[in-house]
């Protein structure tokens, strides 16, 4: 069966926030009183906050949460920007009619903010956040949410992330998977979780789905 519905993670799938995720990191840690390397705080990515930062110190994890969020707010529009052909991706895949819907870990303030800076928010046709779902990614929770949202089956949606739960969430939805080469944490790291695709490239989603 064609593929007709495609999901997106959004950070450091389409947005390219990793330094600005890193410099939150790097200012929420030091603001509690701790200190890690590049390498490790890599390993800190990906995850919801609260599952991260609960690792540390259960007692003070809202707190950092919140010294988190308002560092990555205000320093947003600073270091964001997409990655290379995601623009002109979006544009050619919601021009040739397929139905497509982020899926992010993210609050929905922060997810918007990306959305409408980069200008991609009118390629979407429903977004799903750590908000509007009990169960964060790798559940399988958000990604059924946004193929309810848009009227999808499994069998015709994809899944693209770059990170071991976008992989596992669209597998556990029984959707095919496809993970981004430009993946923060490595190409070989991604390829542990078997998605059915990678891409190096932006452009190379467009013959996995028939454009």
């Amino acid at each position: 069966m064609s593929i007709n519905t495609i999901l997106f993670d959004l950070d450091g799938t389409l947005l390219d926030s990793n330094e600005l995720i890193h410099q939150s990191f790097v200012h929420t840690f030091n603001q509690h009183g701790y200190s890690f390397t590049r390498e490790e705080i890599v390993a800190f990515n990906g995850p919801p906050l609260i599952k991260t930062f609960s690792k540390l110190n259960p007692n003070t994890a809202e707190e950092m949460i919140q010294t988190y969020r308002t560092h990555n707010l205000e320093h947003h529009n600073k270091y964001v920007k997409l990655f290379p052909n995601v623009k002109e991706t979006l544009k050619k895949l919601h021009a040739h009619g397929f139905k497509m819907g982020i899926v992010s870990t993210k609050m929905r303030p922060g997810v918007m903010l990306g959305l409408e800076f980069t200008e991609i928010d009118r390629f979407f046709d429903t977004i799903v956040t750590i908000d509007d779902v009990n169960n964060a990614k790798p559940h399988p929770e958000p990604v059924l949410k946004a193929m309810k949202n848009l009227d999808g089956s499994p069998t015709t949606s994809i899944m693209v992330g770059d990170n071991y739960h976008d992989i596992e969430s669209g597998k556990n939805a029984g959707l095919k998977t496809v993970g981004v080469a430009w993946s923060l944490k490595g190409e070989e790291y991604l390829r542990q979780f078997n998605p059915t695709y990678m891409v190096n490239d932006m452009r190379d989603l467009l013959p996995i789905v028939g454009v």
